[in-house]
């Protein structure tokens, strides 16, 4: 990027309302991007950043030799000169489009708001309704969306115009214009008009007791394990409504576990009346008071002594308990497998937002050591395994097994062998993920006698647990992200390191802070609008008392006082691009490198501690779930610096803390690079380890990773690895050129199936 002379500092620009701004060069290189950008949809015309840099640097040049003196100069201007430079340059076609652009946007302008308003609503929507998902960008934003779908393109609709009503009416113009500049992203600002809040960890056990209304009739509390997981579903999907993010069930393990135990009782009570009507001794057994001494069992693990009542001293009566007892048990897990089964599969199918979205589920298991708890984790594991109808692996619900000491991590732990189970079926189908109850900063709440105690993670990485409104509500069931905003931390390393020429590391954070001091105001004023609606808006989250006290609410009540519980919560990406922009090198590769990376996320960490501190409210910093912000903020700087090496060469910055995925490192290494930012990022965190092979032919070698991430202070973590499928025959594992299952070769008849090295728990909400 040409470094643009001070005399131009103190330019002004006259945008087309008569407002005045300060100039930006950032606009001017986007503006022109966006021109070179518009004609690409011809696979024959390939353009580089060098094309972009040198029009942007004539146009500079021109403003700086014709209008830095007379201090002011018309958007139109500048629209003209950059016309003016693309045909002097030979791009005609650029030229063309660029100049269509303008005309088409005179156009719209006196269509929705006249002469004195100017908004993107054509602009926003134009390629929808005349693209597909392949061409438009917009329409591929939520992973969990088919945009080409009719109900796919109407939800995308809606979601644009939303935008660009909430970047006109509900935020100060310098939140909307450091969004548009790449210098923020605000996350879900579609929402941002209806007040919706990110994700949930939904406490089953409150929602299910008495019952619950999904808005078109009352459903009865469950009464066995099938309505159980029918119904855990159902309130995700319900919930899913309600919210713009994910949902998810913090203790699976726990909630299920009252389904195992009542259809125990209706199986044991079934079977012994069975056994007993084709017996001698039926006669003289009361099936009424053994019906009502079942209902008192407080586990599916009974000494089958406490019936010896009933035996009258008979060897045979005993043993027809015992039978009954063992069928009963053997029926109930059959049961409970069935009920996992159509809770992954209902999950997988099931859809949300006018049908337009599969909701994004997530679980949390592990730690429940009840014969019934350990009975829905069994099955759970089990059913994950088996796969789909056809095999396939299914995306949800991202099922996480949260790790302790004492529970299930060492071989003497009563959960062991599910923890082991829990590798063996992840090492094959990608999932579990594995949270630890154990590092530091989850250990901090845990109280080992309340399971609300317990961490419980949304599959993309959000966390929520400490509560600085309530210190006795830091719990994490009925809780959840209220709304995140990330930094774009490499456009901050560049322009204070490799452009400028020399690291200036106190202008680095002294900007960083007007960032941070930036999203915290935008997160403070999206709050507000949150805080203004009111029960009856969100009949499901908070008409049903899914949030935590939403239940103490009237319908009229303002949310204020329940949605405080939640998290606002700064996010960045792209650390490893920063520090190479500063000093040359990202936080693998010096040592340098990896105390500045942390003294940058440290910082941040502070100042968000600060804002919790100063406004009460549990502000929080999370490692960004890139999702496609990654690549916009690229893109975005590529056209205002070019290509700058190991910053802007690819096509996507590093996710959040992550060391780059290209760089050559060993897994031990990664984590105990990556471990200290767990504790730093209290808002949310993720560490990934990229295997290649298949690593359900080597499961110990996979249980040594996930133990390497506990020892590393790791919150949360995941091992991709390849996981391919053939439709034909239904083989599931690594395959080559050849299907290991039936042989036959890739190409022949239906493709292959492979997910490879997938960040699943990435997909966007």
């Amino acid at each position: 990027m040409v470094d643009v002379a001070d005399k131009l500092e103190n330019l002004i620009v006259i945008k087309r309302n008569g407002k005045k701004v300060a100039w930006d060069g950032t606009k001017v290189a986007i503006a022109i991007k966006k021109g070179f950008d518009s004609i690409t949809e011809n696979e024959e015309y390939k353009y580089k950043e060098e094309d972009v840099n040198k029009v942007y640097n004539a146009v500079v040049k021109t403003v700086e030799k014709k209008y830095a003196d007379e201090g002011k100069i018309k958007i139109e201007t500048i629209q003209d000169l950059i016309e003016a430079e693309l045909m002097k340059q030979g791009y005609d076609d650029v030229y063309q489009s660029f100049s269509d652009y303008r005309e088409r946007r005179n156009v719209s302008r006196q269509i929705f708001f006249g002469e004195k308003k100017q908004h993107k609503f054509l602009k926003s929507i134009e390629g929808l309704g005349l693209k597909s998902a392949l061409e438009e960008d917009a329409k591929r934003e939520n992973a969990n969306v088919d945009g080409d779908t009719p109900m796919g393109t109407m939800l995308q609709y809606g979601s644009t115009v939303s935008k660009e009503f909430a970047k006109a009416y509900l935020m100060k113009s310098k939140f909307a214009e450091a969004h548009e500049n790449g210098d923020i992203h605000i996350h879900d600002m579609d929402f941002m008009p209806m007040g919706t809040t990110t994700c949930c960890q939904i406490d089953l056990q409150k929602l299910f007791a008495g019952g619950f209304s999904t808005g078109h009739g009352h459903l009865r509390e469950p009464n066995d394990i099938m309505s159980y997981s029918a119904l855990a579903a159902i309130a995700i999907q319900s919930n899913q409504n309600d919210q713009h993010g994910g949902q998810s069930i913090p203790a699976f393990d726990y909630y299920l576990a009252p389904g195992v135990l009542k259809t125990f009782k209706k199986q044991f009570k079934q079977e012994i009346s069975d056994f007993l009507d084709y017996s001698e001794f039926g006669h003289f057994i009361n099936m009424e008071r053994i019906a009502k001494d079942i209902d008192k069992l407080k586990s599916i693990e009974i000494d089958l002594d406490i019936f010896d009542g009933y035996a009258k001293e008979s060897a045979e009566v005993k043993r027809l308990f015992k039978l009954a007892y063992d069928k009963a048990l053997a029926k109930t897990d059959r049961i409970t497998y069935q009920a996992m089964e159509a809770f992954i599969h209902n999950l997988n199918t099931m859809h949300s937002r006018a049908g337009a979205q599969v909701p994004f589920s997530s679980i949390n298991f592990g730690t429940d050591v009840s014969a019934e708890g350990r009975m829905v984790m069994k099955n759970y594991l089990l059913a994950t395994d088996a796969g789909l109808g056809h095999g396939e692996t299914p995306i949800f619900p991202i099922s996480i097994f949260k790790v302790k000491e004492g529970v299930n991590y060492n071989e003497e732990d009563p959960n062991y062998d599910l923890f082991k189970l829990a590798c063996k079926v992840s090492a094959k189908r990608l999932f579990p993920n594995f949270s630890f109850i154990d590092s530091s900063f989850n250990l901090a709440n845990y109280n080992p006698d309340d399971y609300r105690t317990e961490v419980g993670y949304m599959g993309c990485r959000t966390r929520v647990m400490s509560n600085v409104v309530d210190p006795n509500k830091a719990i994490t069931p009925g809780r959840g992200n209220l709304s995140f905003t990330s930094i774009n931390l490499p456009r901050l390393g560049s322009k204070h390191g490799i452009v400028s020429g020399e690291t200036d590391l106190d202008g680095f954070f002294a900007e960083l802070e007007e960032k941070l001091d930036l999203v915290k105001d935008q997160l403070l004023e999206r709050f507000e609008i949150q805080c203004n609606k009111r029960i009856y808006n969100f009949p499901f989250l908070l008409g049903q008392g899914v949030w935590i006290d939403s239940e103490r609410l009237k319908p009229t009540d303002r949310l204020r006082k329940v949605l405080k519980h939640g998290t606002l919560t700064i996010g960045f990406i792209g650390l490893a691009e920063c520090l190479k922009a500063l000093i040359g090198k990202h936080h693998a590769e010096s040592e340098e490198a990896r105390k500045l990376g942390y003294k940058i996320v440290k910082f941040m960490r502070q100042k968000t501690d600060e804002y919790a501190e100063k406004y009460n409210l549990n502000f929080s910093l999370i490692a960004t779930p890139a999702e496609g912000l990654s690549g916009r903020f690229t893109n975005l700087d590529k056209a205002i610096y070019g290509k700058i090496k190991g910053v802007t060469d690819r096509d996507y910055y590093t996710n959040s803390f992550h060391v780059p995925v290209y760089y050559n490192i060993s897994i031990a290494k990664k984590l105990e690079i990556e471990g200290p930012y767990h504790e730093l990022t209290n808002g949310g965190h993720i560490s990934y380890v990229e295997l290649d092979g298949d690593t359900a032919m080597n499961t110990e070698a996979f249980e040594k990773i996930v133990r390497m991430m506990h020892d590393n202070n790791i919150g949360y973590g995941a091992i991709n690895h390849p996981v391919d499928r053939d439709p034909v025959c239904g083989y599931t594992g690594v395959i080559g050129d050849y299907c290991p299952g039936c042989g036959r070769k890739e190409g022949e008849g239906v493709p292959m199936e492979r997910i490879k090295n997938a960040n699943l728990t990435n997909l966007g909400r």
